[in-house]
This record gives structure tokens, C-alpha cells and sequence, in this order.
């Protein structure tokens, strides 16, 4: 259920503000909405699986936590990031 390390290394060279960046709000929000997807599909054919629905719920909400602190900290940014993720504002 989790993101393969070549999934993740290609989302954190995508994202990176950076050369070597692995921490910036950008790449975190990226990896998240990664994990997003892949626990979304695995909800399509898993409809009983409450304890990874609720890891789903945490993980939606720090992502919804850094995302309110880049649009604090700089509103293109998050306009950017929004846009490049194809989440809805």
C-alpha cells in the first residue's frame, strides 16, 4: 500500500525546488498525493479495509496541512503546486 523508492525518487526529482531537495513542502505534498492515489485504488476492490481508511484520513489532512502553509507563505507557489498536482482548490 505503500509508494515504491523509484516512484518516490521519480516524484521527488519532479518536485524538487532544488538539486538533492527531499523536504520542501512542494515534494512532501507530491509524495503524499502519491500515497493518495495508491491507497484509493487499493480502496476500489478493498471496500472493508477501516484501518488503512483511516490512514488514508490522516494522510489527507497533513497533506491538506502543508498545503494551507505554502499558501500562507506564498500564494503562486500554491497556485502552482495545485495546478502541476491537479488537485481542486
Amino acid at each position: 500500500m505503500s509508494i515504491t523508492a523509484d516512484e518516490k525518487a521519480r516524484v521527488m526529482k519532479e518536485f524538487a525546488t532544488k538539486d538533492g531537495d527531499t523536504g520542501s513542502p512542494e515534494v512532501q505534498v507530491a509524495i503524499l498525493s502519491s500515497r493518495i492515489a495508491t491507497l484509493t485504488e487499493h480502496f476500489k476492490t478493498h471496500k472493508k479495509d477501516n484501518h488503512s481508511r483511516r490512514g488514508l484520513l490522516k494522510l489527507v489532512a497533513q497533506r491538506r496541512k502543508l498545503l494551507d502553509y505554502v499558501k500562507g507563505k506564498d500564494e503562486v507557489r500554491y497556485q502552482e503546486l495545485i495546478q502541476r498536482l491537479g488537485l481542486r482548490r
